[in-house]
């Protein structure tokens, strides 16, 4: 049986993804986005309007539109926050945003300037319900009852598969929500191995253009790149790798063509490609010839 979260499929597999994002928060781009061309689509909270009943509709047109050509009944749907993984402190007193986004039905969250191993683990606990097993470093699970009902209707289980699948994979081996992180900054440098290290994330990401504001640089999202960005970069994939976590980035050097762009960061071992749209990830599969469709 294919999972609910393609993305964790094809990470499962082996598989290289590619995401976008989401795009207006409709019922009707809903329907338009089930047939994506992406692994999976990015709502971006960080930036704009934190509006769940936008999301929620999306959700819906998601699932009238469905089910996707791979055969899930949805794309997958990640979504960043308002807030930050700075502080447990802020983690605690926006946890109200977690709950809300993981109500709407999303199969995944990443959080942003990641710095602090106590906020890390807090964002953990507050997407498990506390009936799930303990796990080494973390404390019990935070998520209430009562919000199981729509997400489960969006996935297409019962509430109380919902439960029981709502947990963060690789953690859980059967969990289909997918954790990340953006260990974007100097403060996040700092701690990439200690952040990297905690139970329930899935992936993490450099963050090139606020790591390199932090680093007194307006705009150097793309490369080339000054040394103490590159230095930055190669600490947070080997803390990726050591955690084995999968590891984000997009790559858009002028110099070099789109497939050469692609090859470096295939060859580099990056799991989740940004930037590079839907030629990019056309070529992609066909060079890991992936065999799902999308």
């Amino acid at each position: 049986m294919a999972r609910i979260n393609r993305t964790i499929e094809l990470l499962g597999q082996g598989q290289p993804v590619y995401y976008t994002g989401t795009g207006e928060l409709t019922y009707e781009n809903g329907r338009e986005q089930a047939g994506t061309w992406s692994d999976f689509l990015m709502v971006d909270f960080e930036h704009h309007a934190f509006d769940i009943k936008g999301l929620a509709e999306f959700m819906r047109g998601l699932v009238d539109g469905g089910p996707t050509r791979s055969g899930h009944r949805t794309p997958a749907i990640l979504s960043t926050l308002p807030s930050n993984c700075k502080s447990r402190e802020e983690v605690l007193a926006n946890a109200w945003q977690i709950r809300h986004v993981l109500s709407a039905g999303v199969h995944g969250i990443l959080h942003t300037h990641a710095r602090d191993p106590e906020a890390v683990r807090a964002f953990v606990e507050q997407c498990r319900y506390p009936f799930q097993p303990a796990s080494a470093g973390l404390g019990q699970g935070q998520r209430g009852a009562g919000g199981q009902g729509w997400p489960a209707q969006v996935w297409g289980v019962t509430p109380q598969e919902y439960l029981r699948l709502a947990d963060p994979w690789p953690l859980n081996p059967n969990g289909e929500l997918l954790l990340g992180l953006k260990i974007e900054d100097q403060e996040c440098v700092a701690a990439a191995g200690e952040v990297a290290r905690i139970p329930g994330i899935a992936f993490a990401e450099w963050g090139p253009g606020d790591m390199g504001m932090s680093y007194g640089y307006p705009d150097a999202h793309d490369p080339p790149y000054p040394p103490e960005m590159e230095r930055a970069r190669r600490i947070v994939k080997e803390a990726c790798d050591r955690a084995g976590l999968a590891f984000l980035s997009s790559w858009n050097d002028p110099a070099k063509s789109l497939e050469e762009n692609l090859r470096f960061l295939l060859d580099w071992g990056v799991r989740i490609i940004a930037g590079g749209g839907q030629e990019q990830a056309a070529l992609g599969r066909r060079l890991t010839q992936r065999q799902m469709l999308v």
